[in-house]
């Protein structure tokens, strides 16, 4: 006989290749989000910190384009100027000249009347010509010392650079700390109240010691919680730091971990916006009042 096959009872569940492909869906979805969020963050793929730099060097390129054709100017003064010197002092000579043919004899002056009365009306009007070109040197060195004046400032600020904004390293300050700022650079300290107010201290031991705002600045940052004090460091302010650092924890028991350093490139000035959410503030201690006589 034929035996009559059994029917399968089993059955492929799609339940758990379901739940999968839902997951993966939401994790794609999750990527998207993510990526368009962090794209709408950057202008043209660049950083608002990258384009303030573009702008900053855009208005140094300028300046030094403008202190090209200042110099090309000024060089050109500057040979207008030698050049009325020159005719001067050639006009100054032959007055000389003629001055001397004029001392001559009165029996030399009688036989040569004609020639002396040429000769007066030549010499005044040399002088006429030397006194015109004495006025116009006066204004055409006023210039040139304008000139020089606006080629130095712009020197200066080219020398001195763009603004240095000063960069969170990381993301391991807590919402309620407080970080506050010193510079060190050559021979100097300079604290920051806020981002406005600052003092300035001599790096040297016995003026870091009796320095009455350094002193109060130290003191009343320590007391304030959960607070920081960061070293700005230029490229030569490794003493003025050891220094300042030094003496805050001999001095005030700063801890460790509450004394930090940050190198900081260029010259220009120092911009503290980028920790605008924990820079600590602090009214200005005023210097002491001299004693009453």
């Amino acid at each position: 006989m034929i035996k009559r096959r059994h029917q399968r009872s089993d059955e492929i569940m799609l339940i758990p290749f379901l739940d999968i492909l839902c997951s993966l869906i939401g994790v794609l979805v999750l990527i998207i989000v993510v990526l368009v969020v962090a794209q709408t963050q950057r202008i043209n793929g660049r950083t608002p910190e990258e384009l303030q730099r573009s702008s900053d060097n855009l208005k140094l390129l300028t300046q030094q384009k403008e202190n090209k054709r200042i110099n090309e100017l000024l060089k050109e003064k500057v040979v207008l100027l030698e050049k009325q010197r020159e005719e001067a002092k050639e006009k100054e000579e032959k007055i000389v000249k003629l001055r001397k043919l004029l001392d001559t004899s009165t029996a030399d002056r009688e036989q040569n009347q004609q020639i002396s009365q040429t000769l007066l009306k030549e010499l005044d009007n040399l002088l006429v010509e030397v006194n015109g070109l004495t006025a116009q040197q006066t204004p055409l060195e006023k210039q040139m010392a304008e000139l020089r004046a606006e080629i130095e400032k712009r020197q200066l600020v080219a020398r001195k650079g763009p603004p240095v904004v000063v960069q969170p390293g990381g993301s391991g300050l807590a919402k309620s700390s407080k970080v506050f700022f010193i510079e060190a650079s050559g021979g100097k300290l300079t604290f920051y109240w806020d981002d406005k107010n600052k003092g300035v201290v001599s790096a040297v031991p016995e003026v870091i010691a009796t320095d009455v705002p350094f002193n109060a600045f130290l003191k009343a940052v320590h007391i304030v919680p959960q607070s920081k004090l960061i070293f700005l460091m230029r490229d030569d302010g490794m003493g003025a730091y050891n220094l300042g650092a030094g003496w805050a924890q001999a001095t005030y028991n700063y801890r460790v971990d509450q004394v930090g350093k940050l190198p900081i490139p260029g010259r220009g000035d120092i911009d503290l916006r980028m920790f605008r959410e924990f820079l600590g503030m602090l009214p200005p201690t005023p210097p002491p009042e001299p004693p009453k006589i």
